[in-house]
C-alpha cells in the first residue's frame, strides 16, 4: 500500500522542539505534534520546502538548530516558477496579509506536487472559510487540492479509517 504524502509546515517542528508551553491549548497542540512525530510520521512520506527551512532558521539560534535538526533528511519539494506564480495567484485571490504570504507558497507547493496533506497549527489564513475558496479556485483550474489539517485531525482520520477497515 502506497503511503500518503504529508507536507510539514513550519509550526510543526516549531512546536515539537519548543520548550514546554504554559497555556492549556498550546500544551495540547504541542503534545499532539509530538505524538504525531513520535508515533505516526513513519506512516507517511514527509516533505518540506525551502520556505520551511527559511522559517525554521529564524529566531533564537539554539531553537533554530533544534527545528532544523528535527527535519534534517526530509526531502525538499522543488520551488519552480510555476509554483511561485501559483502562490502569487493564491495571495491575490485570498487577500491575506503580507506577513502571511508564505502560507500561499506552502499551499502552492502542495498543489503542484500533489501532496495529500498539508499539516500545520496555523490555520488562520488557510483554514475555513478560505479553504472553501481555495477548493473552488483549484477545481476551476483543475489543480490538486491538498487537505489542510492539524496533526491531531490527521491522526483522528487515520484512526477512523483503521476502525472502518479502510486502511
Amino acid at each position: 500500500m502506497e503511503k500518503k504524502s504529508v507536507y510539514i509546515e513550519t509550526t510543526i517542528p516549531s512546536l515539537i522542539t519548543a520548550r514546554p508551553c504554559k497555556n492549556t491549548i498550546d500544551t495540547l497542540r504541542q503534545h499532539a505534534a509530538q505524538e504525531f512525530w513520535e508515533y505516526e510520521r513513519h506512516k507517511y512520506d514527509l516533505y518540506v520546502s525551502r520556505y520551511v527551512i527559511e522559517e525554521c532558521e529564524k529566531g533564537d539560534k539554539d531553537a533554530a538548530k533544534r527545528r532544523l535538526d528535527l527535519i534534517k533528511g526530509i526531502p525538499h519539494l522543488p520551488v519552480t516558477p510555476e509554483t511561485e506564480k501559483l502562490a502569487e495567484e493564491y495571495f491575490e485571490f485570498l487577500d491575506i496579509p503580507q506577513r502571511a504570504k508564505t502560507d500561499c507558497f506552502h499551499l502552492a507547493i502542495c498543489a503542484m506536487n500533489k501532496i495529500d496533506f498539508l499539516i500545520s497549527w496555523n490555520m488562520t489564513h488557510l483554514g475555513r472559510p478560505n479553504y472553501l475558496k481555495i477548493a473552488s479556485f483549484n477545481i476551476k483550474r483543475n489543480l490538486w487540492l491538498p487537505e489542510l489539517l492539524t496533526p491531531d485531525v490527521l491522526m483522528d482520520i487515520e484512526r477512523e479509517e483503521k476502525q472502518n477497515g479502510e486502511i
